[in-house]
């Protein structure tokens, strides 16, 4: 199981991107936790990791998961990129088409590398809840429709919460003090990660995150 999770993109060196994929080529990108935002918002996301992505020499391709059948395709990539946005819309998506499972299979199966930061990141812990506090929920509206049942479980593939953007300009202080304030509460193990740390594992089922930076 290889996963790179952080805080925003490539961390302060992207080589540890690059250490774990090896020579870069072929990588799925997956932008469903934008889904809620206006097109012209989130094609320019898109586009802003692209660019980022094609000069560390890969070759992006964009799977929306609203797309026939997103799930097979992002099976012939050797490694996928998920960027943030809002984690509990990435989940809600992810499970939408089946793509939950099928990116478990192939990341179990080290068939893939799973790289991604922000919600691309907290979206792989066991626990969704207290990420409210930086993610709206509101958000899961525009895009499953009012009503829909607001996802808690993330996919479990670590046994912890991250805490993105830990004390940073982006998320702030308050806001990450309360994920961790309630976190704490339920006493759900959590790891803090600042804008220039990635967590890695690179291991079979269970390996602990590693933080470097």
């Amino acid at each position: 199981m290889r996963l790179f999770l952080a805080s925003y993109r490539f961390g302060a060196d992207p080589d540890v991107l690059l250490d774990l994929v090896g020579r870069p080529g072929r990588i799925a990108v997956l932008a469903a936790a934008c889904d809620a935002w206006s097109p012209p918002a989130r094609a320019s996301a898109v586009t802003s990791d692209l660019i980022a992505l094609r000069g560390l020499g890969f070759d992006p391709v964009e799977i929306d998961l609203r797309a026939p059948d997103p799930a097979a395709r992002i099976a012939r990539f050797p490694a996928v990129w998920v960027r943030g946005g809002n984690t509990f819309v990435l989940r809600h998506q992810l499970a939408a088409g089946g793509v939950d499972t099928a990116l478990t299979d192939l990341v179990r199966a080290d068939a893939i590398v799973y790289a991604g930061y922000s919600a691309g990141a907290c979206v792989t812990g066991p626990d969704l809840r207290g990420l409210e506090y930086a993610d709206p929920i509101e958000e899961l509206a525009e895009v499953a429709g009012p009503g829909t049942a607001v996802p808690t479980v993330g996919l479990n593939w670590i046994d912890r919460v991250l805490v993105p953007h830990y004390r940073s300009e982006f998320l702030g202080g308050a806001e990450s003090d309360r994920m961790i304030g309630d976190l704490r509460e339920r006493g759900t193990p959590y790891l803090t990660l600042t804008d220039d740390q990635v967590a890695v594992v690179d291991g079979p089922i269970g390996t602990a995150p590693v933080v470097i930076g």
